[in-house]
C-alpha cells in the first residue's frame, strides 16, 4: 500500500516552523543564492535539483507545490507573514520592479505566486523548479539554471519512466513543452527557450545526470 506524504498545509507548517526557529538562531554565513531550474520535460531536470539541493542542504520546491501555494490566499499570507517587517519591504520593492521592468498586468493567482517565491527567495537556501522562479527573484540572490536535451532523448527517458511508446512520449513532451512556453510568455512576457535568461545552460543530451549535478555545485560553491 502506496503511504501518502504530508499534504501541503502540513508542509506549510514545517516550512514556516523551520524559518521561525532559523529566525533566532542563524549565524552569519556565506550566502548561498537561491537556485532556479527551468527544465525541458524529460531532460532530468527534477531530478538534478533533488540532487542540488541534497548536496547543498537546501530546501526543495517543485512547481507542483508552488502552485498549490500560490492557489491558496490564506497559505500565500501565512508565508509573507514570516518576514519581518524589513523582509516585507524588500518583497514589496521586488514585485514592483518587476511588474514595472516587464510591464506586467498580475492577475490574483500571480500576485500570490509572487509573494510565495519572493518569501521563499527572502529566507534562502533554496532549490526551486518551474513556476517562472527565474524571472521573479532578483539577479543579486537567484542562480538560474535551464536544463534542456535533444527530443529524442527526451522522449526515450518520458517512456520508460511512464512506460509509453516513443511516439506518445515526443507528443507529451511537445505538448507539456509548449504549455510552459505560453505561460510564460503570458505571464512575464519573456522566452522560456532563451539563453540569456539563465546564468547556466545544461544539455544532459551530452552531460550525464551526475556531471550536470557537479557542474551547478561547483558554480554555486565558487
Amino acid at each position: 500500500m502506496k503511504t501518502r506524504g504530508p499534504s501541503i498545509q502540513q508542509m506549510i507548517e514545517q516550512q514556516v516552523q523551520k524559518w521561525q526557529f532559523e529566525s533566532k538562531e542563524k549565524e552569519k554565513e556565506p550566502e548561498i543564492p537561491v537556485i532556479t531550474i527551468s527544465r525541458e520535460p524529460g531532460s532530468g531536470g527534477r531530478i538534478i535539483a533533488k540532487k542540488v539541493a541534497e548536496r547543498l542542504g537546501l530546501d526543495l520546491y517543485y512547481q507542483e507545490v508552488i502552485h498549490e501555494m500560490a492557489e491558496n490566499a490564506q497559505v500565500s499570507a501565512t508565508l509573507v507573514e514570516t518576514l519581518d517587517e524589513k523582509g516585507l519591504n524588500v518583497l514589496d520593492e521586488w514585485i514592483t520592479s518587476l511588474v514595472d521592468s516587464r510591464h506586467l498586468w498580475p492577475d490574483q493567482y500571480m500576485q500570490h505566486l509572487m509573494k510565495v517565491v519572493g518569501t521563499i527567495g527572502k529566507h534562502g537556501k533554496a532549490v526551486i523548479v518551474g513556476r517562472g522562479s527565474n524571472f521573479i527573484l532578483p539577479e543579486e540572490i537567484r542562480f538560474r539554471v535551464r536544463i534542456i536535451a535533444p527530443l529524442d532523448v527526451r522522449a526515450k527517458h518520458i517512456a520508460r519512466t511512464y512506460s509509453i511508446s516513443i511516439q506518445e512520449a515526443e507528443r507529451r513532451a511537445i505538448k507539456t513543452e509548449s504549455g510552459r512556453k505560453a505561460s510564460i510568455r503570458k505571464y512575464f512576457n519573456a522566452d522560456i527557450t532563451d539563453p540569456i535568461n539563465y546564468d547556466l545552460v545544461i544539455n544532459t543530451g551530452t552531460i550525464s545526470i551526475d556531471k550536470a549535478v557537479d557542474t551547478i555545485c561547483t558554480a554555486i560553491e565558487k
